[in-house]
């Protein structure tokens, strides 16, 4: 049996974020390839907020603790999910102590730190590449994010795609609407923060109903600001998420900001055409007319979905799985000595 420990910054049934959706599966699905898995997570540590994303810890923890942690795991490989502080506590007790490592580059942080404090998204661009920088492996999820970093001076840039669990994610054709909505039905689910630009999708003048799945530090003003225009279920997970989006019409994605995101393809999984900006997440799985529609104008995407024929939203979620992508992720990976 071989040991992988995994240290995130992120965790936690109510963290809606697709970091946290691969660390679940991809642990399951090691598991499964008979690796002992050990996830590092903030909540084995005293933590403060994120400032501006309260539900995101920020670990208190120096150097060496948690090197004396990993070390008792016995690790064969190490995997950096994140660069919060944990993350880095983590990098540096690789660094001092002659580990090799591995990281995921699954968030686009300068983009994201650049929203909420412009002046400081070129310095978190720095640390980024910093951060990596030693790391023998920078697993992406798209070859268009891969392109990007390699052009930025990024190395050892690899692809370790994502997946989708359709045992979960297909159409339930005896889901009920909620009272309430009437159709079509145009629905977003995911983190519900600026970077995500909701307001884009709730601005629209779109016929029938709209529906906002999920939670996050946006969700009070949001609510306040549109709960006549759209309904807010929170979050959801599993079988009712998958029922809610059996009973949608068509998946809006308004974010400008997701270097892939899974709830595409999940929402493709229950046969969900997808309307989104011609931007990299949505253009690396999406055919334009096919399975969606991309371009500038997001009302314009969710009217024309209406008209797509549903299984091949399905064909194309079909072409990702998470026992292919954590096969990937294993062939990544690179012993500490």
């Amino acid at each position: 049996m071989k040991n992988i420990v995994l240290i995130t910054d992120v965790w936690g049934d109510q963290n809606v974020s697709g970091v946290v959706t691969w660390i679940i599966n991809t642990k399951a699905q090691l598991e499964k390839l008979d690796f002992k898995v050990t996830v590092i997570h903030p909540g084995q540590f005293k933590s403060i907020p994120l400032p501006t994303y309260p539900d995101i810890k920020m670990a208190r923890v120096t150097r060496a603790h948690l090197a004396s942690i990993i070390a008792d795991t016995k690790p064969d490989y190490i995997n950096i999910v994140t660069e919060g502080s944990l993350g880095l506590a983590a990098r540096l007790a690789c660094v001092k102590n002659k580990w090799k490592f591995t990281s995921y580059y699954h968030t686009r942080l300068p983009e994201y730190v650049a929203i909420r404090f412009r002046i400081l998204g070129e310095l978190t661009t720095f640390y980024m590449k910093w951060f990596h920088e030693t790391s023998s492996c920078i697993m992406v999820s798209t070859e268009t994010l891969k392109q990007e970093l390699e052009q930025k001076g990024f190395k050892n840039v690899a692809i370790s795609p994502l997946g989708v669990n359709l045992e979960i994610f297909h159409k339930n054709q005896s889901a009920e609407l909620p009272s309430g909505l009437i159709r079509p039905v145009f629905t977003f689910m995911g983190r519900l923060a600026p970077e995500k630009s909701i307001e884009n999708f709730l601005d629209c003048d779109l016929p029938g109903s709209k529906m906002i799945i999920g939670d996050g530090p946006s969700r009070p003003d949001l609510e306040k600001r549109y709960g006549q225009k759209a309904m807010f279920v929170g979050h959801k997970t599993g079988t009712e998420l998958a029922d809610l989006l059996s009973v949608s019409d068509v998946f809006v994605f308004p974010s400008r900001t997701d270097t892939f995101s899974l709830t595409i393809i999940e929402a493709l999984a229950c046969g969900l055409p997808v309307a989104a900006y011609d931007i990299q997440g949505p253009k690396n799985i999406i055919t334009n007319g096919f399975d969606g529609f991309l371009g500038e104008n997001l009302k314009e995407n969710a009217l024309k979905c209406l008209d797509i024929d549903r299984a091949n939203c399905v064909g194309t979620a079909k072409k990702y799985s998470w026992d292919l992508a954590t096969s990937q992720f294993v062939k990544n990976l690179v012993t500490i000595n």
